[in-house]
């Protein structure tokens, strides 16, 4: 577990340090995009391509940042799927079964072990993470696409590159706060009753 931590640390800040520099990328190729005025249309296109792209790279860098931080924070949670990720046969096999019994006996007032009671536990931490990370996330870009979207009301309708531009960030990252939210609220519910959900990835589900 100390070394998992360690690991999700680490990918964690790789990934923030990549964000980052995807971003400081990003927001100058937006704008040479819309001053490029005079440029050819294969030029704008580039410019176009390239700031899309990087746009791309840094939606998928947050989320390996929202990932690593839910597994630094649940790691005992983020080993579970390794327990079934090959053929449990002999003491692993029969541990599993025992688990998944005693998953099954849990929502109706069956004994749980502590060793069973410190999994159903963290795998509810598990959940609290990315709902607060999530969450967090949401209210972020709710702010920016509010912004983005005060910008797009007051930029000249002759203006249209510029307002094509903001009125895409502001539909997407709209349309992203929502997706986050619907993520924070599986979560909640996850881990207000861990035991099902945890059942599941132990009879092969997540």
């Amino acid at each position: 577990m100390d070394y998992w931590f360690r690991y999700h640390l680490a990918k964690a800040a790789i990934a923030a340090i990549l964000l980052i520099v995807l971003v400081a990328l990003g927001v100058p190729l937006w704008r040479a995009f819309l001053r490029a005025g005079g440029s050819t249309a294969r030029g704008r296109a580039a410019l176009a391509s390239a700031a899309t792209l990087v746009t791309a790279l840094a939606l998928f860098a947050l989320v390996v940042v929202m990932a690593n931080i839910q597994g630094a924070t649940a790691p005992f949670t983020s080993l579970f799927p390794m327990l079934m990720g090959g053929t449990a046969d002999g003491e692993l096999s029969s541990t599993l079964a025992q688990v998944r019994q005693g998953l099954a006996d849990s929502p109706t007032g069956g004994h749980t072990s502590p060793a069973l009671g410190l999994m159903i536990s963290d795998y509810s931490l598990y959940h609290v993470a990315m709902a607060v990370i999530a969450t967090t996330v949401a209210a972020l870009l709710i702010g920016m696409s509010a912004l983005l979207w005060k910008r797009f009301a007051a930029t000249a309708p002759s203006d249209g590159r510029t307002r094509r531009v903001l009125g895409a960030f502001g539909a997407l990252t709209a349309l992203l706060s929502l997706a986050l939210i619907v993520v924070a609220v599986a979560n909640t519910t996850n881990a207000a009753d861990p035991a099902p959900g945890l059942l599941a990835l132990f009879e092969g589900g997540w």
